[in-house]
């Protein structure tokens, strides 16, 4: 059911130094930063040839990344994003398995302009796991 590995999101306590780490130290090509509001985030893609990195900074007073970057304040990983095909035929062959769809169970427009849906971490051996329609 699910495809290929879309990205590794990872909470950050500074936007801009992540991004220049990546830029800099690295070599990786890095996207400029998107205001995602229904998610609460500002996110900036960092491309490689078989994947992405997602940085994720806060974005508002009630974005769930504040809380992670209080829990973990100098950032980490956050969740991983898989691809698939039909998100409403994941979300439902997940929830009948016993998995838990986070929020209302109905997808969201993500970042990349895709519908997504995120499955709780008890699930998935402590690890948030996000579904993105490809």
């Amino acid at each position: 059911m699910i495809g290929r590995l879309n990205h590794v999101a990872i909470a950050v306590p500074d936007l801009d130094a992540a991004s220049a780490q990546y830029r800099d130290a690295l070599g990786a090509k890095v996207g400029a930063p998107q205001d995602e509001p229904d998610h609460g985030v500002t996110v900036v893609f960092i491309e490689l040839p078989n994947t992405k990195i997602e940085l994720l900074y806060p974005l508002g007073e009630n974005s769930p990344i504040a809380g992670f970057l209080e829990k973990n304040p100098a950032g980490g990983i956050h969740h991983v994003c898989y691809e698939v095909d039909d998100i409403l035929a994941a979300r439902d062959h997940l929830k009948a398995t016993g998995a838990r769809v986070l929020g209302s169970g109905e997808p969201k427009i993500g970042a990349h302009g895709k519908p997504v849906l995120f499955l709780h971490p008890k699930d998935f051996n402590g690890c948030l796991v996000e579904l993105e329609q490809v």
